[in-house]
């Protein structure tokens, strides 16, 4: 029988009931056999699919489930094989036990391989009928090529467009339930009646399994771990940059910002912790009832971000609320509102996307009491600006937007951006006034700020007090006061003021700054003993960095290169091993548009996109899909498929923002679809192949093409090899362009066999140099000139001059970063589109 020893390794049959598997006679040669697909809420929610074969069942964990879109490809991690028995499972796996959570039969029916499927699994690709209640039509499993280091072995799961396919719903959402039992997967995980693999057929105590909840528009970062990461002592939290207005676009979500104090919660073991955003133990100060309901939720360890507040009339949270609430030891009353989980029993999330975190938040604060004071901070996809209005007219302190897909970074940055209705910030307090009528009163406070080295005077506040409020703060001002004035120059001269150390922390709101850096109309809210007053500064507005123009943008704009497309995220390095950005690569194709836009203009396109970066999971798009900008195109050709092309830069501006690493192309422009106006030479050497003989078959290709009376070009792919371009007039069709392609290729092999092939195999390779001419058939893409590789270092396809070749040009010599710096080469491709030969002739 097959193999189960790695299956059993994992786990201990004297604690679980999971099957150890009994030999069975089903023959290896089968040509169907059943199929299951288990919907599986362990640490991360996925799906695992299983495919009968030889006694056992082929097992991929499908992190996002399977889609019945062809456009969205899956990925699935091939893992260890099953017995067969385990296909009729449903229940709960225990706590302890590998791979604990619920578990249903979300599909089941019958898989017919359409070649032998041993061989398949050998070459890397099944390819299978479904025949279940959700899943049915033709479908493939590919095995995507390992980069170095790593050890899963990744897959992609792709359904055929057939009779099947659907791109108008998703069927994890209409179709979520078992196909066995009907229940969900959270029923089967709350009954404490249901079906638990262990010894005593009872639930496991404690925490019940996790149902977090996936993503769908982002790919799973990291695989299910089996050890437990340590939870952090503290993280520096997450700080937002001030905007006048919040950010546009559809990446961004907004939340209302509180008026209270930024704590960090740590929960481990029961026991539960209350850090302010230096680290500082508050824990006390907001008395039991808070870090009680904590304490109960259903976790072992966690760490939220969030904020406890103290809600006024109307729900609306109050600074100054909070300080007496604190001051009279009245925090029964108080609300603590969590919007972020940085780590959650032993899973550090902070790499995961904002989304996606704030989901697994969510689904954990569900089983806080109804009367708790706990809270989740509720988030909003409308208009950002929209949103702050709202905010401002229902008195709320202002709007925090933050970008659905980015990680948790510490500091302050640009994934945060906090807009006010109304000015306000921290100040130090660098002295009082005593009150006239009474120099045993306080009359008004004087307020400095840090520029520099220096403490920079910002006027006085004399408004926000109460007659207790005022009299404790002179009370703690008198306990630090000072000889002499912290400020340099003539501020430190004024007389009549009690000079303070410069230790104490104050929120002000006021209405505006004065020519001579004063504030207007200020108003004391309250003191800030959770911020350093050396951290004070004054806090200024940014302006949005999106589409920033830089000196190649500019230049390009003279080119016709400008866009009105706006970049959701200009600073995410698409390529992180150099830090190129998408504002990078914006400005690398506005330098060069005036040269590349005749070969992508109106040209139908495939696209890599590499939304996490290069180095991250890339997937090809040929179709369209949520979040297409309206300057991107599209059409469909006579078989009725959608095709995508642009016509213009904002076009591809707009494939930037998707990021899009490469941009691939027909050899036809839409309105002559039929008839290609090139042909594509792909020399692709075998890895022990050197550059040298790379670069003499290339120019042997030019002599042959002479010897026809063509005339080509030469294109760096960006890669391995090059590309020898032949321009056409567009006469003849796809199949005779084809034709010639290859039988040209077949006669390039039968001179110097030893040399060229025109096979695809990597048998047929070993030690040859493949002459690709599969790139000109219809529908087949190449990789556009000017384009970018998603290879280290932004590599990119630049047409070149055929002299450069005697000067060791290799196929990667041009690099994104270096043509934005110092241009790109001569215009080797000046000529292309002049009048040139038919293939008719």
């Amino acid at each position: 029988m097959a193999n189960l020893d790695l299956y059993r390794s994992k786990r201990d049959f004297s604690r679980t009931r999971e099957p150890k598997g009994a030999a069975s006679r089903r023959k290896a040669a089968q040509s169907s056999g059943a199929f299951v697909i288990h919907k599986h809420a362990a640490r991360r929610l996925h799906y695992d699919l299983r495919l009968e074969h030889g006694g056992v069942l082929w097992s991929w964990a499908v992190t996002r489930g399977p889609s019945l879109d062809p456009g969205e490809k899956r990925l699935a991690v091939h893992v260890e094989d099953h017995p067969l028995e385990y296909g009729a499972f449903e229940g709960t796996i225990p706590e302890g036990e590998y791979g604990a959570g619920s578990v249903i039969v979300w599909d089941e029916g019958k898989w017919i391989p359409e070649s032998d499927p041993v061989r398949g699994m050998e070459k890397g690709h099944l390819a299978f009928k479904l025949e279940g209640h959700k899943l049915g039509g033709r479908w493939h499993l590919v095995r995507l090529k390992p980069r170095r280091g790593e050890k899963r072995d990744n897959w992609l799961l792709i359904k055929v467009d057939d009779d099947f396919a659907r791109d108008d719903e998703d069927i994890l959402e209409t179709a979520p339930d078992s196909v066995k039992s009907g229940r969900s997967v959270e029923e089967v995980g709350e009954d404490p009646k249901g079906d638990v693999w262990s010894t005593d057929k009872k639930p496991a105590k404690g925490r019940k399994p996790a149902r977090a909840k996936s993503n769908p528009a982002q790919p799973a970062r990291r695989s299910e771990k089996t050890e437990a990461e340590p939870l952090p002592r503290f993280v520096e939290p997450c700080l937002a940059i001030l905007q006048d207005k919040p950010p546009a676009g559809d990446t961004w979500l907004h939340e209302v910002k509180f008026d209270g104090y930024r704590l960090q919660v740590r929960i481990s073991a029961g026991k539960v912790r209350l850090l302010t955003r230096t680290g500082l133990d508050w824990t006390e100060r907001f008395g039991a009832r808070i870090a009680d309901a904590l304490a109960a939720l259903p976790c072992h360890t966690a760490l939220i971000d969030g904020e406890v507040v103290a809600l006024g009339e109307g729900g609306i949270s109050s600074f100054s609320a909070l300080q007496a609430a604190l001051s009279e030891g009245k925090t029964k009353n108080l609300v603590f509102y969590a919007f972020d989980l940085l780590h959650l029993d032993g899973e550090d999330l902070q790499r995961e996307p904002l989304l996606a975190r704030k989901e697994r938040l969510e689904e954990l604060l569900k089983a806080a009491e109804a009367d708790s004071p706990l809270r989740y901070s509720e988030h909003f996809i409308e208009p950002g600006q929209t949103m702050l209005r709202h905010a401002c007219r229902m008195g709320l302190e202002g709007v925090i937007s933050k970008r659905a897909e980015a990680p948790y970074r510490s500091g302050r940055g640009r994934d945060w951006i906090k807009s006010k209705c109304t000015q306000r910030q921290e100040f130090v307090i660098a002295g009082y006034v005593p009150s006239k009528a009474s120099r045993n009163q306080l009359g008004s406070l004087v307020l400095g700020y840090h520029e520099g080295d220096e403490l920079k005077p910002a006027g006085r506040v004399g408004t926000g007090f109460t007659r207790s409020s005022a009299a404790a703060l002179k009370k703690k001002l008198d306990a630090i006061a000072a000889k002499a004035s912290p400020f340099p120059g003539d501020a430190g001269r004024e007389r009549g003021i009690v000079w303070v150390k410069p230790e104490l922390v104050a929120e002000i709101a006021f209405g505006s700054w004065t020519a001579s850096k004063t504030l207007r109309h200020a108003s004391f809210l309250g003191l800030r003993e959770d911020k350093p007053a050396n951290e004070v500064v004054e806090e200024k507005s940014v302006k949005p960095r999106a589409n920033k123009p830089s000196a190649a943008t500019r230049a390009g704009r003279k080119a016709g290169a400008e866009t009105s497309v706006t970049l959701s995220n200009p600073d995410k390095p698409l390529w992180p091993d150099i830090g190129f950005t998408k504002q990078d690569l914006l400005d690398y194709y506005a330098g060069v548009w005036e040269r590349m836009a005749p070969f992508v203009v109106e040209r139908p396109l495939s696209l890599l996109r590499a939304p996490d970066g290069v180095g991250g999971q890339v997937f090809f798009q040929k179709h369209a899909g949520a979040g297409l900008h309206k300057s991107v195109s599209r059409m469909r050709d006579r078989d009725g498929e959608e095709l995508l092309f642009i016509r213009d830069f904002d076009g591809l501006a707009a494939l930037v923002q998707l990021g899009t690493v490469e941009v691939h192309v027909w050899g036809a422009k839409v309105d002559a679809i039929e008839t290609p106006d090139q042909v594509i030479f792909d020399l692709d050497p075998d890895p022990g192949v050197p550059v040298e003989r790379v670069r003499e078959a290339a120019l042997t290709v030019r002599q042959r093409l002479e010897e026809l009376g063509f005339e080509s070009f030469l294109k760096t792919s960006g890669g391995k090899g090059f590309h020898v371009v032949l321009p056409l007039r567009p006469k003849a069709g796809w199949d005779e362009v084809k034709g010639f392609a290859r039988d040209f290729a077949k006669a390039m092999e039968q001179a110097e066999p030893k040399l060229y092939t025109a096979t695809l195999s990597k048998k047929a390779r070993k030690g040859r140099i493949f002459i690709d001419y599969l790139r000109n058939g219809r529908g087949s893409t190449a990789i556009a000139p000017f384009s970018t590789r998603a290879r280290p270092g932004a590599a990119v396809a630049m047409p070149a001059a055929w002299e450069l070749l005697e000067k060791d040009l290799a196929p990667d010599a041009f690099k994104a970063p270096d043509v934005t710096k110092k241009g790109a080469p001569d215009d080797a491709w000046a000529a292309f589109f002049k009048p040139k030969r038919s293939l008719k002739r």
